[in-house]
Parts: structure tokens; sequence; C-alpha cells
């Protein structure tokens, strides 16, 4: 993992556990992922199983599709743990 990929992973706990006063809590994930069903099945895969509510919409031009995946997590770790996951997509943008 690269330098600015670990410093983001290591901010990003310290921001959710700061501001997480207690968990299981409800996340909201925000991704940008080309306009590719395959692409967009391997997101939506990476939360199989958890009860997510996933919103779906595509871009003006029909080239990306937003996906805002609303989900209770267990801990700042298990969230980071699926934008790590999904971070092998080709294409796709954490926001």
């Amino acid at each position: 993992m690269e330098d600015n990929t670990k410093e983001f992973y290591v901010r990003l706990k310290s921001e959710l556990e700061k501001n997480t006063t207690k968990w299981p809590s409800e996340y909201l994930y925000k991704f940008i992922v080309p306009a590719d069903p395959e692409r967009i099945k391997q997101v939506e895969e990476a939360f199989d199983g958890m009860g997510a509510v996933i919103k779906k919409t595509n871009s003006k031009t029909g080239k990306f599709t937003s996906v805002s995946i609303s989900v209770i997590m267990p801990s700042a770790d298990a969230i980071i743990q699926i934008y790590q996951q999904v971070s092998t997509i080709e294409g796709i943008i954490s926001l």
C-alpha cells in the first residue's frame, strides 16, 4: 500500500473514532464508478448480506454511475476494510 493511501486510512480511522460516539453506527459510502454493469455489481457485492440500502444514479453523459450505500457498520476498521476491498475495482472513485 502506498504511503499516501496508508496515511488516508489512518486519518479516516481517527476521524471516524472521533466523530462516532457509539458502534455499530450507520455509515454512508459514496462512489463514482464507470457505467459498467460488472463494476457496479462488484461494488454491490462488497455489501452482500449486510442489509445495505443502495442508491444508483447515472451521470448526465451516461459514462459514470454514482453509487450511495447506507449501511450499519460495526467499527471504523470495518468501514476501512470495505474501502480497501472496493479500491481494487478499476476506475472507482471513493468520495
